[in-house]
């Protein structure tokens, strides 16, 4: 194995030297800022490789040792994970500078995790598969619980850690049970072995274990208890990290395996997709309309947005795999957003909380209209009103329903949406109510100054901008194609 070889996964180790080099830095001299600052370079020269890859015409895709595809497909949800990570970081910065125990390994937990979820957007072998879910997974559980002293965030990952462990013994014995009969741990090698043996009733379970572990990782129901306990829990920042980055490269793998597996043709396990696609469009949105909570409105409400992608997913064509990809992007700019605002009204350092029961948000836009215009274009987002990169996600959604003649997916859209605007609209009413006359809690006053409010801004002002003008978004989830025999073929469907 040459080091040229190993080129195509040039981004994954730009972020994986970045984590050596803040792991020295903090070994030489403890500097809250330096490594910080550290980590975004990191993270900006990963993503300044990839659009350089993706936009300078002559990218080649490769098949790096076997076992990690780099397409199109794996450039743009790589590219997605790192946007993510440099928000995360940022509004870290803010969130723990007055944090009275150590600040610095928080990146490079962080680091860690980004490089696991790196490379499972471009897993294509099940050894590859369960040891980016596991290097991206394991990270995770010290960041939900970093502030310790918050016995709530301990919770968050003991939680996530306990439930967490139980998936990755699902996923490991479905892979077993499959290896024993395919005989291969290639996704692509074993597409025609897995249609030979499909009516062994031991592949069925072993592809069934792994589809119920990968629910558990994206909270579909009825795997999704865990949700809103974690997200309540965890720190701002990092339940940002789980809602987006690590949920866009578990979607990015789930996607690569059904289509490259053959997986997606079995008609039996299609019907559990679809299963949990509803019962997730339903569970998510019923539970979040009794929710006071604002991060556990949002844990139930990425319930329901993952049912909507998995309805894309079961409605593959062509155009649908540029649906799932156009979903994802609009997911993650307007949950950045959502729990960006979120992580600037919180201050748990200064004998404060954080800023989680709607009460807090009461009258927000008489002290904080800036702020009140960004969280108020997320919740519009989000619940897919025009003029939003929200409503482009879920019309091209139910369009690859309709397309595909699935009338009943295509109503469970719509009718998931029409539940979602109940509470997302309560949000944006008790922003503009009367205010209190001592409000508990408050943003910065100079929130918009900081990176991490920058971040916050730029999401809104994409979100906007992709709902009025949503071409370029289109055009670059389409060229996301994922290299598989597979796909072509329903492509033609």
């Amino acid at each position: 194995m040459s080091f040229s070889e190993l080129m195509p996964l040039a981004p994954v180790m730009i972020v994986a030297l970045t984590a050596i080099v803040v792991m020295i830095l903090t070994a030489i001299k403890r500097n809250h800022n330096l490594i910080a600052t550290a980590t975004v370079v990191g993270l900006n020269l990963s993503v300044i490789y990839i659009l350089m890859e993706m936009f300078g015409g002559h990218f080649v895709p490769a098949n790096v040792m076997g076992m990690f595809m780099v397409d199109p497909f794996t450039m743009l949800y790589q590219l997605l994970i790192l946007i993510a990570a440099l928000a995360c970081s940022t509004l870290s910065h803010a969130y723990i500078e007055t944090y009275k125990s150590n600040r610095e390994e928080l990146y490079i937990l962080l680091l860690t995790s980004v490089v696991g979820a790196m490379l499972m957007v471009s897993s294509s072998h099940y050894a590859s598969f369960f040891i980016s879910l596991e290097l991206m997974s394991i990270p995770v559980y010290g960041l939900l619980a970093y502030t310790h002293q918050r016995a709530r965030s301990l919770e968050s990952g003991v939680k996530y850690l306990v439930l967490s462990a139980t998936a990755s013994a699902m996923l490991l014995m479905g892979m077993a049970y499959i290896y024993a009969y395919t005989g291969s741990l290639s996704f692509y090698d074993s597409v025609q072995a897995l249609m030979q043996a499909i009516q062994q009733p031991m592949v069925i379970i072993g592809l069934g274990l792994i589809i119920f572990a990968i629910a558990f990782k994206l909270s579909l129901a009825p795997f999704h208890k865990w949700t809103p306990d974690v997200y309540a829990g965890a720190p701002a920042p990092m339940a940002t990290f789980l809602a987006t980055a690590a949920k866009v490269a578990t979607i990015g793998l789930f996607v690569r395996y059904i289509l490259t597996s053959g997986a997606i043709l079995i008609e039996s396990l299609v019907t559990i997709i679809t299963i949990i696609a509803v019962l997730s469009i339903l569970v998510g949105n019923l539970l979040a309309v009794r929710q006071v909570n604002l991060k556990r409105i949002l844990g139930y409400s990425s319930i329901s947005h993952f049912g909507y992608l998995l309805i894309a997913l079961v409605s593959m064509t062509y155009v649908s795999l540029g649906s799932v990809s156009v979903y994802v992007i609009t997911y993650v700019l307007t949950t950045i957003g959502a729990f960006g605002a979120v992580a600037l009204m919180s201050s748990p350092y200064n004998n404060l909380d954080e800023a989680e029961s709607l009460a807090d948000y009461r009258g927000l836009f008489w002290r904080r209209p800036v702020l009140t215009a960004t969280l108020t274009v997320m919740m519009l987002s989000l619940a897919g009103i025009p003029l939003t990169a929200g409503f482009i996600g879920k019309f091209l959604v139910v369009m690859a329903a309709v397309t595909t003649q699935h009338w009943f997916l295509a109503a469970m859209v719509i009718v998931g949406s029409g539940i979602g605007l109940y509470y997302y609209l309560r949000v944006m009413v008790v922003m503009y109510m009367t205010p209190p006359e001592t409000p508990r809690i408050d943003a910065d006053k100079h929130w918009g100054q900081k990176v991490g409010g920058l971040m916050v801004l730029g999401a809104a002002v994409l979100v906007l901008f992709l709902g009025i003008y949503p071409d370029p978004m289109i055009k670059l989830a389409l060229q996301a194609e994922i290299l598989s025999p597979i796909h072509f073929m329903l492509s033609q469907q």
